[in-house]
């Protein structure tokens, strides 16, 4: 693991801060978090602000830490302004999606840095699909793609069966907004890696094709 960059330094710390402010004021956070009739008002920076509140320390910690291992293979092959970029995408596409899906449940909120961090979870995959994950549970190598697809295609369940306390569709929506964000920054991809880029595709065809025909 090489040396943090410092916008990924910058980024980890405005979560820290801003979810700590967020643990210890309450007012704060009910106002910056994403909300559904809050959005409905006007209050479109929850949409942003809500993606650097989370729930607890240990929502923040594993999201910090996911951001920790990928967020290198980006900057070091996109450079740090276009990391920041796929990174802020990312986020608003999670939050896109949620509001797509949740925009009749005026009292729907969420919270959390996972629509970001999973949109450069995508990014690094579709940039480097060779390298293998290690996975505290599994005592071999990962594919990275085989990772990307899995992670979506349990994200569609998730969201079909709301499984847990969890915004699958955040999570789902950022992967989407890294996975295209990427593709539009470094188009030669298509010729590169262009099986990679229809495989990474199918989960992101199925959800809209299950949306379509109102299975979700």
């Amino acid at each position: 693991m090489s040396n943090l960059n410092l916008v990924t330094i910058v980024i980890i710390a405005a979560n820290v801060i801003i979810s700590y402010k967020g643990f210890g004021d309450y007012s704060f956070f009910e106002k910056y978090k994403f909300h559904i009739g809050g959005i409905q008002r006007g209050e479109k920076i929850r949409m942003v602000s809500s993606g650097f509140l989370h729930a607890d320390t240990q929502h923040l910690f594993f999201n910090m830490l996911s951001l920790y291992f990928f967020a290198d293979v980006v900057v070091i092959l996109l450079g740090p302004e276009k990391f920041l970029l796929v990174y802020l995408v990312s986020l608003l596409a999670g939050s896109l999606l949620a509001l797509l899906f949740h925009k009749n449940n005026y009292n729907y909120s969420a919270v959390g840095a996972s629509g970001a961090v999973s949109g450069i979870i995508y990014s690094a995959i579709l940039l480097q699909p060779g390298m293998d994950l290690y996975m505290f549970f599994i005592p071999i190598p990962i594919p990275a793609y085989i990772f990307g697809v899995g992670y979506l295609l349990y994200s569609i369940y998730g969201i079909k069966n709301r499984v847990g306390n969890i915004g699958h569709d955040a999570h789902f929506g950022g992967a989407i907004g890294g996975y295209i964000a990427t593709l539009l920054l470094v188009p030669e991809l298509f010729q590169t890696n262009f099986w990679m880029v229809i495989l990474l595709a199918i989960p992101i065809a199925i959800l809209f094709i299950l949306k379509k025909i109102g299975k979700i």
